[in-house]
């Protein structure tokens, strides 16, 4: 390749991942404020919105919902609500699907998954990585026929996307890494350049 295809795909390697962070930062600040603001615009008195308050109200009311979540009485509301939401058609298939992500991306659902292994395929000559998902299968509806089961969950790299496994526990290896460690691996395809101290 001659040296300005390489000068160009190093701008890329900057560019891109800047650009797309970016981009949805700005889809949900612009979304927040469309939203929110032409709210507020309509029932305030006339010169009293200003552009950028209905970014804050969305923060606001979303800290207001995590602080009442730990209410008793709004947790009973919430799942309610939520148990209204899973008896409507389709609703019942995109909501549950939308907050498991959510919540996987949060620091609760991250803890949940802290258990980064080697997974070594019985019969198989390879091994991938893995994040331990379930050790106690006692609720729900099956349990798994391996010795010692451990549910693990293998992404797949550069896409949304994996499957989960039932292995014997003898199958993994556990590694001394964090998730974003191990998932920043996994999802990169082990190309990322980027060096990271290993908790302790």
């Amino acid at each position: 390749m001659n040296p300005l295809g390489k000068l160009f795909l190093k701008g890329l390697v900057v560019v891109v991942p800047s650009a797309l962070t970016l981009a949805i930062l700005w889809w949900l600040v612009k979304g927040s404020e469309q939203l929110f603001g032409g709210a507020l615009a309509r029932f305030l008195p006339s010169g009293w919105y200003v552009p950028g308050m209905g970014l804050v109200a969305a923060l606001a009311i979303t800290l207001l919902v995590g602080l009442l979540s730990h209410v008793l009485l709004f947790q009973k509301l919430f799942s309610f609500g939520e148990s209204l939401l899973n008896r409507l058609p389709l609703v019942k298939t995109l909501y549950p699907a939308i907050k498991d992500f959510i919540a996987y991306l949060s620091p609760d659902g991250n803890q949940a998954m802290n258990k980064i292994v080697l997974v070594k395929i019985p019969g198989q000559g390879f091994e991938q990585i893995g994040f331990v998902t379930r050790e106690d299968f006692s609720s729900l509806p099956f349990r798994p026929t391996v010795e010692d089961p451990v549910a693990v969950y293998l992404p797949m790299s550069y896409q949304i996307g994996g499957y989960t496994i039932f292995l014997p526990s003898s199958s993994l290896t556990p590694l001394n890494m964090s998730f974003e460690q191990g998932m920043k691996l996994v999802l990169t395809g082990a190309v990322t350049r980027e060096q990271e101290r290993s908790p302790d």
